[in-house]
C-alpha cells in the first residue's frame, strides 16, 4: 500500500479504463480523487474514453460525486443503477455523447460480486419484462438497458452485451455479463500502515469489499481515500476491506472531499445503534396542518396499508415515502423494521442527499447481502414513489421525454425491489404540475389542478411491469390523493388498473376519471378513503381501526 495525493492517484487512470465507483447518493463516495481525476482531464485531456460503473446514484444533482466524469471525451460509456442525482451524466448521455446504460442497482452491485469470483456472471429473474429484457427491445422504445440512441447502436452492431435473455430449466431468466474491472474508487475512514481500511464513520459500507475484490481479481487497482492514517485500529469489526486489497492510499485533505454525506459533515445518529428507543422518537416531528395537503394524504393512506398488512420487514423509497414511517410511529404502529437497500436495517431512514443512511440502526450489512435478502422475498412491504402510470399498472420512474430535452432518473434498486417483494405500494399525485390540493372540514378541495395527467395510455419507459408482477400473485396498490387503485382481473381475467376507493368531496368523472389520459375501470365495490386522512392534526389510529376504515360509497 502506498500514501500519495489525490493528483498522484488522478494521474493513474489510463484510457480505456473500466472505473466502478464506491458511493450512495451523497455518502461514500471518492470525492477528492474524482474532482482531482476531473481537473487533469480538462487541463491535460486525459484520460480519455473511460467505462464508469457505477451502482446507486452519487451526487448532489451538479457537480459532486460522479458528476465529474460528466466530460464529452472523458467518459465513453456510463452504465448506472441511478442517474438522477448524476445530471451531468444523463446531459452527456442525452447529447449522445457516450453511451449510456441503466441497469439495475442490485444487479451491479452483485457483478462486483461476480467478478472478484471468476464467475461468468450473474442470472437472475430481475429485470425480466422491463426495458432492460432484451426481450422487451422488440419494442423500438427499448433495448436491454440501453437508455440513448448511441447505446442501442452499440447492441444492435455487437459492440456491447451488457444484458443478454436466456432460458434456463424451462423457465427464462437474464444474465449479466462480468467484465473487467481496471481501477476501483473507494472510500473508507482509516486505513493503517498495511492498507487495512475501516468505516468507523461511514454511514454504511456499501459494497466496498466486492469492489475491491472484483479489482483486484481482475488486475486492476484499488484506490481508497480516507480521512486519516492510523498505526492500529482499535476495533477489528470495524475494518471492512482488508489492506491486501488496497494498492493506494488518499488522505483527504478537505473536508468537504469527506462529508458524511453531501448534506451532513456528520451525523452521529447514522453510527449509533438502536438502544431500544422507537425510531425516529429524537425527531421533532412536523407541526400538525390545520388542513392536510395532497402529499400528507397519501402519506398516511400508506400508514393504513401498514396497518392492514402488519409487515415485518419494509422498505421506503425516497421523496415522499421517506416519511412513512415517522407517520406511523406518530400514529402508533409498531413492530415493523425499516430497512434502506444501501445496508441499515431498523432505525429510522434519512432523505435527500442523505439518502441511504439511517439514524440508530439495529444492524448495517454489506449492500450485496441486503440485496440477497430482497431478491430473496425479505421485503414484506415495499411503499415507492410513482411518477407515471398507464392503464395496464405498468410504472415509468426511469426516463422521461427523448433527446437532449430527457429527464434520466435511473432504476436504483427499483427493480430490484418491485419484482420481489411480498406486497407493493406506490404513492404520488393523480395530477403534477402546479397541483394544489388539501384537505377542509372531513372533505378534499382541489384548489389548483395539476397542469399533467400521471395516469397515461402508455408509460414511455417501463420501469415497473404491472401485469407481469401482478401474475406472480404479488397485490400492487395506487395511491394518490383522491383516489386508490390496485391490480384486478377485468372480466377476460387479465390484470387491470381499478379504482377502489375515492376521496370524500370528489366527484367521480370530473376530479377522477377526466383527469386520466386513458380508461381505467371502475370497482362495483367502490368505496371512500378514510376520514381520518382528512382529518386536521397528527393522525391517531385505535386497534382495530382499519377493519372500519372503508365506508361503501353511497348509490354504488
Amino acid at each position: 500500500m502506498q500514501v500519495i495525493t489525490a493528483e498522484q492517484a488522478a494521474a493513474l487512470v489510463q484510457d480505456n479504463w473500466t472505473v466502478a465507483s464506491a458511493g450512495f447518493v451523497g455518502a461514500g463516495h471518492a470525492e477528492a480523487v474524482t474532482e482531482a481525476l476531473e481537473a487533469r482531464f480538462l487541463s491535460t485531456g486525459l484520460p480519455r474514453d473511460l467505462t464508469l460503473v457505477y451502482s446507486a446514484g452519487q451526487g448532489d444533482r451538479g457537480s459532486r460525486g460522479v458528476n465529474h466524469f460528466g466530460n464529452a471525451g472523458m467518459t465513453a460509456t456510463i452504465v448506472g443503477g441511478h442517474w438522477r442525482s448524476a445530471t451531468r451524466l444523463a446531459t452527456l448521455a442525452m447529447a449522445e455523447q457516450c453511451e449510456g446504460y441503466n441497469l439495475p442497482q442490485g444487479v451491479l452491485t452483485h457483478l462486483y460480486r461476480a467478478i472478484a469470483g471468476g464467475k461468468p456472471g450473474v442470472m437472475t429473474k430481475i429485470g425480466l419484462h422491463t426495458f432492460v429484457d432484451p426481450r422487451t427491445a422488440m419494442d423500438a422504445r427499448y433495448h436491454g438497458g440501453a437508455i440513448n440512441r448511441r447505446a442501442r447502436e452499440a447492441i444492435a452492431g455487437g459492440h456491447a452485451n451488457w444484458v443478454e435473455a436466456v432460458d434456463f430449466r424451462g423457465d427464462e431468466y437474464l444474465f449479466y455479463p462480468s467484465f473487467p474491472i481496471h481501477c476501483a474508487l473507494i472510500r473508507c475512514t482509516a486505513a493503517d500502515p498495511r492498507g487495512n481500511l475501516s468505516t468507523h464513520r461511514e454511514a454504511f459500507h456499501h459494497e466496498l469489499l466486492a469492489m475491491a475484490q472484483a479489482a483486484h481479481n481482475s488486475g486492476g487497482i484499488v484506490i481508497a481515500q480516507v480521512e486519516q492514517l492510523v498505526d492500529r485500529h482499535e476495533n477489528l469489526q470495524a475494518i471492512h476491506v482488508p489492506g491486501i486489497l488496497v494498492d493506494y492510499v488518499v488522505v483527504s485533505q478537505q473536508e468537504a472531499h469527506h462529508q458524511m454525506t453531501f448534506a451532513e459533515t456528520f451525523n452521529p445518529a447514522y453510527v449509533t445503534p438502536w438502544r431500544g428507543i422507537a425510531a425516529g422518537s429524537d425527531e421533532t416531528p412536523p407541526p400538525p396542518q390545520a388542513c392536510p395537503d395532497a402529499r400528507t394524504i397519501v402519506q398516511r393512506r400508506a400508514v393504513l396499508e401498514l396497518a392492514r398488512r402488519r409487515p415485518r420487514v419494509v422498505n421506503l423509497g425516497v421523496g415522499m415515502p421517506a416519511a412513512v414511517g415517522m407517520l406511523a410511529h406518530e400514529a402508533g404502529l409498531a413492530g415493523f423494521t425499516l430497512t434502506v437497500e444501501a445496508g441499515p436495517i431498523g432505525g429510522t431512514p434519512a432523505d435527500g442527499l442523505s439518502f441511504g443512511a439511517s439514524a440508530y440502526p439495529e444492524a448495517v450489512i454489506d449492500q450485496p447481502a441486503q440485496f440477497d435478502f430482497y431478491e430473496g422475498g425479505g421485503i414484506d412491504l415495499a411503499i415507492l414513489g410513482l411518477a407515471e402510470l398507464d392503464g395496464h399498472g405498468n410504472v415509468n420512474v426511469s426516463k422521461f421525454g427523448e433527446g437532449d430535452q430527457a429527464l434520466v432518473a435511473g432504476v436504483g434498486g427499483f427493480i430490484n425491489i418491485t419484482q420481489s417483494a411480498k406486497a407493493v405500494v406506490f404513492m404520488g399525485t393523480l395530477t403534477a404540475g402546479g397541483l394544489e390540493a388539501r384537505a377542509e372540514d372531513g372533505v378534499l378541495k382541489i384548489v389548483t389542478e395539476g397542469r399533467v395527467k400521471k395516469i397515461v395510455p402508455e408509460v414511455s419507459h417501463l420501469s415497473f411491469n404491472g401485469p407481469y408482477v401482478a401474475s406472480l400473485g404479488v397485490p400492487v396498490l395506487y395511491v394518490t390523493e383522491r383516489a386508490v387503485f390496485e391490480m384486478r382481473p377485468d372480466a377476460d381475467g387479465e390484470p387491470r388498473l381499478t379504482l377502489i376507493e375515492i376521496a370524500p368531496g370528489m366527484d367521480l368523472q370530473r376530479d377522477v376519471l377526466d383527469r386520466c389520459a386513458t380508461p381505467v375501470a371502475v370497482a362495483q365495490d367502490l368505496r371512500l378513503m378514510d376520514a381520518c386522512l382528512f382529518q386536521p392534526g397528527p393522525m391517531r389510529l385505535s386497534p382495530g381501526q382499519w377493519e372500519a376504515h372503508c365506508e361503501a360509497v353511497p348509490g354504488r
